[in-house]
């Protein structure tokens, strides 16, 4: 609840990714013309990729606003262990960022001409993919949170980190255009989910202790 409420308090930092989002969506068909067959043959990455961009544009607030006004210090020192503190902002950035990004890909699919099967399996893949984004993107913040100007070296960590993702979430999406199923891909993506929510939480606090005692 505290990381919600300030959250809420500054809504321009929860709208720029979302409005990032929308505009490559919407800038995407103005450049390779609107042709809906070549539309469908390339929408599921195009709204992946945007989806990746707008986690990295929030991630930075994670740990912040906190670190610049000795928060973050403070929950080092409650009683509560500081992984379920970790494990609490990470669900909070889904929320903020990832369920706000399935609940706009009916406008994606609608300007990037998806059928609805092909749409469905985007909603899929967003859904399991979106908090290993947030889960793993939550590691690089937190060992980068100390740095003036980390934003390059948070992309060059965390971006090798999204590729597995990236591959699974590709294999369901062509599946899902062949018509064949994608219940294996999708099950290695919930494994992953299952990973990175399980452990992300006890890494996360182990490089914020890293950095804060730099």
């Amino acid at each position: 609840m505290r990381e919600l409420r300030i959250a809420w308090r500054k809504p321009a930092e929860i709208l720029n990714p979302l409005w990032f989002f929308l505009i490559v969506i919407t800038l995407f068909p103005l450049v390779i013309g609107s042709d809906p067959n070549l539309l469908a043959k390339i929408a599921p990455g195009v709204a992946w990729v945007a989806a990746l961009l707008s986690a990295l544009l929030s991630f930075e607030r994670l740990f912040r606003d906190d670190f610049i006004d000795g928060s973050l210090e403070q929950l080092m020192l409650t009683a509560q262990p500081l992984a379920l503190t970790a494990l609490a902002k990470v669900i909070v950035h889904w929320l903020l960022t990832g369920l706000p990004l399935i609940l706009l890909s009916p406008i994606a699919a609608l300007l990037l001409s998806l059928e609805p099967k092909i749409w469905w399996a985007l909603v899929l893949t967003l859904l399991v993919g979106t908090p290993i984004l947030s889960c793993l993107g939550a590691i690089g913040v937190a060992l980068t949170v100390g740095l003036r100007k980390g934003g390059v070296l948070l992309s060059l960590i965390v971006l090798p980190l999204f590729i597995p993702v990236l591959i699974f979430s590709a294999a369901v999406l062509d599946s899902a255009s062949l018509n064949l199923p994608y219940g294996g891909q999708l099950a290695i993506l919930g494994a992953i989910l299952s990973a990175a929510l399980t452990l992300s939480p006890f890494a996360i606090a182990g490089a914020l202790r890293i950095s804060l005692d730099q």
